[in-house]
């Protein structure tokens, strides 16, 4: 490390900004040699911190090893996979969660068997002709999977069937580019 300033017991930094700065230690106050003081250390943690951080985005080589190998419906490392999230309004009736679990059974189940993922949230929905909007439990459906026409094919057959049952004008779905590792 580099000598140490008298007044704050900094290192060399100060230095160099009281000399940026334009003031030396024969003609100022302490206080504006403090100041310098006080600059010189925030600059010094906020050029640590900066060295603290890493901004480059995690690739597959970098992640962690996956546990799973030799399973082709859990690759151990994917590409061209999607994550896809629909919302279900199951509505207010008296039966909604017994029909949205025989819907889980009878239409989503059987067109993605190796695994999918249910969350309950609370939905609203404003219909263009409402003047307020709705409050309605709702179910978030998360379904990773290989981007192919087939698996776009069933998720389109899910939200139809969705709508067919239960008269629903929409189930939203959210689709994006998926970095998968099981």
């Amino acid at each position: 490390m580099g000598p140490r300033c008298t007044q704050c017991n900094g290192f060399r930094l100060v230095t160099k900004v009281n000399k940026i700065i334009g003031f030396s230690s024969e003609r100022n106050s302490l206080g504006m040699r403090m100041r310098a003081c006080l600059i010189a250390a925030v600059a010094s943690v906020a050029l640590a911190l900066s060295a603290c951080t890493d901004h480059r985005p995690s690739t597959a080589s970098s992640v962690t090893a996956p546990t799973l190998t030799g399973d082709p419906a859990h690759p151990g490392i994917t590409s061209g996979w999607v994550d896809t999230k629909l919302y279900f309004d199951i509505g207010l009736v008296e039966n909604a969660e017994t029909r949205w679990h025989d819907f889980l059974d009878r239409e989503v189940t059987p067109r993605f068997p190796d695994g999918l993922s249910v969350i309950d949230v609370h939905g609203q929905w404003q219909g263009k002709n409402q003047a307020a909007p709705e409050h309605h439990p709702t179910r978030l459906l998360i379904i990773d999977y290989p981007d192919t026409k087939e698996n776009r094919d069933k998720i389109e057959a899910i939200r139809s069937a969705w709508k067919k049952l239960t008269g629903e004008q929409s189930v939203l779905r959210v689709t994006q580019p998926a970095d998968v590792s099981f």
